[in-house]
């Protein structure tokens, strides 16, 4: 049986560029659309390759600054014919477009009670329709921060799947009670966990398989080894912002590269890796002994070095 890949994007606007006093349009621009390698050119690369996506988009800011921003991407990416789900910071319920100081009480969904996760969710389950996305069957929390209290609430509203689990952010803020080298596809408390999928950069140290965290060289070994040793699932973690440099002013030319490479992987793997979209509903084998890839110095200390490169030269603003 061949291995799915989510191929995931979290697509939201960046609260530091509400925080900072930017205007709507630059935050949209900077968040969704930075530098030309935003959700539109991520979009195209997919394209290209035969690949699908999923956008899980959060519709809060939509408390703030109307649904207009999020009906645009929520369209751009279903006129792709790309995947739509539910992603969620809850600090948007706290924010105030004229005091840019005021945030909710909390940052992570994991701070409140199964009651207001419950309610949280479901509001913005309905503000992601009234942008014009199908009905959710899948979600991830902002930051990974669900707890079994969060996957209480998915069940109670009747979604089908969940990909908060990050074992390299937990315990926290990625709460739920599974443990951290999970990475396969298990049912857990009635909802289908798909974790986000991690490997060893040395010896007892996790690192997730997130386009900015690892290398072109660590991401091929990953996508090689879920091959040979025929796991349950592939989750891969992009962001609309994070192909460009941190104030979305330029693109950073190593995470652009990365996700071009990333892409031809998956296009060369299609046969043992087809992507796939939650909304589909694909068949999952649940409940297999996958492991991360172990960790190898030579690999790590390749990235490394690239990083060094990003963050002196890459990540400077224009």
């Amino acid at each position: 049986m061949p291995t799915p890949v989510f191929l995931t994007i979290d697509t939201e606007l960046m609260w530091r560029h509400h925080a900072d006093g930017h205007d709507i349009d630059t935050i949209v621009e900077r968040s969704l659309e930075p530098a030309g390698v935003g959700i539109g050119y991520q979009l195209e690369m997919m394209a290209r390759h035969g690949l699908k996506g999923v956008f899980f988009v959060d519709p809060m800011p939509a408390l703030i600054y109307g649904l207009e921003p999020i009906k645009r991407v929520v369209g751009a990416i279903l006129e792709a014919g790309q995947d739509v789900q539910l992603h969620l910071h809850p600090n948007w319920t706290g924010a105030n477009r004229d005091d840019r100081s005021i945030a909710a009480q909390s940052f992570e969904l994991t701070d409140y009670s199964l009651a207001e996760q419950c309610e949280l969710i479901a509001g913005a389950a309905d503000l992601l329709t009234a942008a014009g996305a199908p009905d959710p069957v899948a979600f991830r929390a902002g930051s990974y921060a669900a707890s079994d209290d969060t996957i209480a609430a998915l069940a109670e509203l009747q979604f089908t799947y969940d990909s908060s689990h990050n074992g390299s952010e937990h315990p926290w803020p990625s709460a739920l009670s599974l443990d951290a080298r999970q990475i396969a596809p298990v049912e857990h408390r009635g909802v289908i966990e798909v974790p986000v999928t991690l490997i060893e950069d040395r010896p007892d140290h996790l690192r997730h398989f997130q386009i900015c965290a690892l290398s072109s060289t660590e991401m091929r070994a990953a996508l090689d080894h879920a091959i040979r040793e025929h796991h349950g699932a592939v989750t891969i973690v992009g962001h609309g912002f994070e192909l460009a440099n941190r104030c979305g002013t330029r693109p950073n030319a190593v995470h652009v590269r990365r996700f071009e490479q990333l892409c031809r992987m998956l296009a060369e793997r299609r046969g043992a890796l087809p992507t796939a979209h939650f909304a589909d509903r694909p068949s999952l084998e649940l409940g297999k002994d996958d492991q991360p890839l172990g960790p190898s110095v030579v690999r790590t200390g390749l990235r490394q070095a690239e990083q060094l490169w990003s963050n002196l030269v890459a990540e400077r603003a224009a």
